[in-house]
């Protein structure tokens, strides 16, 4: 007995720092992944704030489903609310990267326009960065400081691709790097490319547009559970309690929510066409 209780003493001591090595690493990536990805967008928040607003919005959720409902949808609300700050981030930075790509078309035409009238590179990107509008101002302006502290402008024009990750502006500097190597024609290089970007939008537009009823109804399938659980639960709550309060519905319900999960993931990456 002795020696089973030593053994049961010392997995679990293993698993408890196995779990607080798993949850440092965790916090970790999570504070510079999170730290990261605002500053590339000019937000910057420190790290351990992010955190602990994520921490705070989970207790929220969790605190707020226990109160209303159970344990077991308070836990739900919980894991829903620490995967939602993630979430708005990368939502944000998704859109600045389209408002980006819209931008990208118009700075294409204006560089190629001041090509032809003499401008070096470094000073068509300077008009981009003084005329046009955010986000597209604040990355070619940081990629003017760069170049003025002594950084290469094909490292600095990487850095950008790398910073903003766009595929169009990734097209944009490869070309661009290429074309200063072996010689050609920037301004003619750079309408091509606009054209094609512009060509591009449209396709996808199209794709939008066809695919939209697919995507409504990912979220129309996927809700529908929620809405008629909740509207059962708050009109008939006498027979919702026995599901909600033993192991068989808990189980049940989670295995629903999965499927859900699977479902829409499914349905969105069906409709979801790359052009």
């Amino acid at each position: 007995m002795l020696m089973v209780f030593v053994s049961v003493g010392l997995i679990g001591l293993e698993i408890l720092n196995i779990l607080n090595n798993g949850l440092v690493e965790y916090e970790k990536r999570y504070l510079e992944q999170g730290s990261q990805n605002l500053s590339e967008m000019f937000i910057f928040i420190d790290g351990r704030h992010l955190l602990l607003l994520t921490v705070l919005v989970a207790a929220l959720s969790g605190g707020l489903g226990l109160v209303v409902f159970n344990w077991f949808v308070g836990l739900m609300l919980a894991a829903m609310g620490f995967l939602l700050p993630r979430t708005i981030i990368n939502k944000i930075r998704e859109r600045r990267i389209r408002t980006f790509d819209r931008q990208l078309v118009d700075a294409l035409v204006q560089m190629s326009a001041a090509f032809r009238a003499g401008l070096t590179l470094g000073q068509a990107v300077e008009s981009i960065s003084e005329e046009m509008q955010p986000p597209i101002s604040q990355e070619f302006g940081l990629f003017l400081k760069e170049v003025k502290l002594g950084v290469g402008q094909e490292e600095a024009l990487l850095n950008l691709s790398s910073r903003v990750d766009s595929e169009n502006l990734l097209l944009v500097v490869t070309a661009t790097n290429v074309s200063r190597k072996l010689g050609g024609n920037l301004a003619e290089m750079y309408d091509t490319i606009s054209t094609t970007i512009r060509e591009r939008f449209e396709s996808e537009g199209k794709v939008r547009a066809l695919t939209s009823m697919g995507r409504m109804q990912a979220w129309v399938v996927g809700s529908m559970p929620l809405v008629m659980g909740l509207a059962f639960y708050f009109m008939r709550p006498d027979l919702m309690d026995p599901m909600l309060n033993s192991t068989f519905g808990v189980v049940l319900i989670g295995f629903i929510i999965v499927l859900e999960i699977i479902g829409m993931f499914l349905i969105r990456r069906i409709v979801d066409i790359d052009v």
